[in-house]
């Protein structure tokens, strides 16, 4: 594999630290700067409405520049976006910063996997963007333990310094090693949008965005669940998410063997059925006993990651010829269920004064999750955009 590709796979796992990262460290930001636990949460969702919904915005603004060059520009953006949120303790300025790295990241996250499929022959290309995509993921669920440890042992922007730092690395090895790429065609956004007028890719889209929106409800607000909870310490905390990482990680190893085992269809109705029933069990087995919790809770992790294969592999099968367009939008859908239960998550604190209620929150949103993808796999599949123009235009003909 092109080593230029694992380059490109370092600066996207950099940038996927820095969303969730935040959910480590909540009650040092709380401390800090003197604001809630839901406001402290808010860090969270900025960063996702705004990566979710700039990313094919920005993609296509700037579909006419070079793309090495454009690399560069967005990284610094990301970097200066990241020291503003360690020397600044303004709240609105802190909540400004994370949109902007957000808006850069999204682009990142998008040139990272074009570039690497450009630097390989085209019977490597999966093998490269598999691995952008597991910078990805794994930056995603490993971001908040080693924030954690980095936060509480120096300060919870620490954290941010470091990623700026690492930043500012990754741009040294673009700069360095990468070549100039010339811009891919870009699929309009209106013509990325118009899959969604097809029921049954839209309640296929819905299935990530309510399955992660259950997710943070919970996720997003661990730290106080688990210390109000058990009232463990901040280290036995990072232990916490650490365990939480591997078995996510791991989580998308199992759910690729499941769905090559059992089917697309069949593996993501008893993924997302199992899912629902573990947010529930959490809950349950709070009240028994840590370690019971633990267990249980790295079931959870597992399975919020175990969808993902069967889920990618379900959008190819309806519409295989907008794959980057399914994939993109699958993308934006992640990003505003994160968003949303982060939302979700914050109001039920707010209602309710109290994080424990959360979690059975989070698993009726994944209840409704069960209740799309039953909807979509048994909906009969409808022509795509451009196969009902071809239809139209065979039917004129003839």
């Amino acid at each position: 594999m092109n080593f230029r590709v694992y380059i490109l796979a370092i600066a996207a796992f950099v940038v996927g630290m820095v969303e969730l990262i935040v959910g480590g460290i909540l009650s040092l930001i709380v401390e800090d700067l003197q604001i809630s636990i839901s406001a402290a949460g808010q860090l969270i969702t900025i960063f996702s409405v705004s990566f979710a919904i700039s990313g094919p915005i920005l993609i296509n603004l700037t579909a006419k520049l070079e793309r090495k060059k454009l690399y560069l520009y967005t990284m610094a953006i990301f970097m200066i976006s990241n020291l503003i949120v360690v020397f600044t303790s303004s709240y609105a300025a802190i909540i400004a910063a994370r949109a902007f790295s957000a808006m850069s990241g999204s682009v990142i996250v998008v040139l990272s996997v074009s570039m690497a499929a450009s630097l390989v022959p085209e019977s490597h290309k999966g093998r490269a963007i598999g691995i952008i995509y597991m910078g990805i993921s794994g930056s995603l669920v490993l971001g908040v333990p080693i924030g954690m440890v980095i936060g509480n042992a120096y300060g919870w922007r620490a954290p941010f310094l470091v990623i700026a730092v690492l930043s500012l690395l990754s741009m040294a090895g673009i700069a360095l090693f990468t070549k100039r790429t010339a811009p891919n065609p870009v699929v309009p956004l209106r013509k990325q949008l118009s899959l969604l007028k097809n029921g049954k890719i839209i309640s296929a889209q819905l299935i990530v965005l309510l399955l992660l929106t259950g997710h943070l409800t919970l996720y997003g607000y661990l730290q106080p669940y688990v210390q109000s909870t058990f009232h463990v310490s901040n280290n036995m905390m990072s232990v916490v998410y650490f365990l939480f990482g591997i078995a996510a990680v791991s989580g998308g190893w199992i759910g690729g063997w499941i769905a090559d085992r059992f089917g697309t269809k069949r593996s993501i109705l008893a993924i997302v059925a199992f899912f629902a029933a573990s947010m529930f069990a959490v809950m349950l087995t709070a009240q028994i006993s840590f370690w019971v919790f633990l267990i249980t809770m790295m079931i959870w992790s597992a399975l919020s990651w175990a969808i993902s294969p069967a889920q990618q592999t379900y959008l190819l099968q309806l519409a295989p010829d907008h794959a980057e367009t399914q994939l993109s939008l699958n993308s934006s859908m992640l990003h505003l269920g994160i968003a949303s239960g982060s939302v979700i998550g914050s109001a039920v604190i707010d209602q309710t004064k109290t994080v424990a209620h959360n979690p059975w929150v989070g698993g009726l949103i994944a209840v409704a999750a069960f209740g799309v993808a039953l909807f979509s796999l048994t909906r009969r599949s409808a022509p795509t955009t451009d196969d009902a123009t071809v239809s139209a235009a065979t039917a004129e003909q003839l």
